[in-house]
């Protein structure tokens, strides 16, 4: 059943309580879903575009767009030195499916540049995500001919979010004793990988093709 309301006309109309961005965008949001329950273009209701208007008004205030340019690049170099990995690893995702999502993307990423960092040819390695439980954070593993590497929080504490090892091929999920790492040294993959070569005594890789798993 479809029906209108006359709320987001009302609000177009005066729209003087609508100071900030925030609550101008769930006005226009609110807008754009009473159109769709009352079965009407959302495109040309005369509430929703004088409303989207106003959003304007709003922004007309702040700086000039060279400015917000520079902010958004100055704020993408900081994320860059701040990797969001790092970030999630320090506060954990556990029961926080999208933190989780995230963490999991970016972990096989700076798996994939420990890979490139070791010079394994392209094959010679699996990366498997293994996201468990809720509750949990789950692992990302790094498993080539010689090496293994795994990334996971809480288990072990603070700077030893990652456990490596030597293991003889893919087949091997026991391998030598354990060495332990931070996620910091991960996301730095020259050094870590000099020191993987260095602590295991790596010498080649294989050239199976690579299986991504999700």
């Amino acid at each position: 059943m479809h029906y209108d309301v006359a709320m987001r006309h009302q609000q177009a109309l005066d729209p003087s309580a609508l100071t900030t961005i925030a609550a101008t965008l769930h006005a226009i949001g609110a807008a754009v879903t009473d159109c769709h329950n009352a079965g009407k273009d959302s495109a040309t209701d005369a509430a929703v575009i004088l409303l989207t208007r106003h959003l304007g008004t709003v922004c007309a205030g702040e700086a000039d767009d060279i400015a917000l340019r520079r902010a958004c690049m100055d704020q993408i170099a900081e994320i860059r030195r701040h990797p969001v990995l790092r970030t999630l690893a320090y506060r954990g995702v556990s029961n926080d499916e999208a933190a989780k999502r995230v963490f999991h993307a970016e972990a096989r990423t700076a798996m994939r540049r420990l890979a490139e960092a070791l010079e394994l040819d392209a094959g010679s390695y699996d990366i498997r995500s293994t996201k468990g439980g809720p509750a949990v954070s789950g692992e990302i593993t790094l498993h080539g001919e010689e090496v293994w590497v795994q990334l996971s929080l809480g288990a072990f504490g603070p700077d030893n979010e990652v456990v490596f090892r030597q293991v003889r091929g893919r087949g091997d999920h026991y391998g030598a004793r354990n060495h332990w790492a931070s996620v910091n040294e991960l996301l730095a993959p020259d050094r870590f990988a000099s020191r993987l070569r260095r602590e295991l005594r790596l010498t080649a890789s294989a050239t199976q093709p690579t299986r991504l798993f999700a």
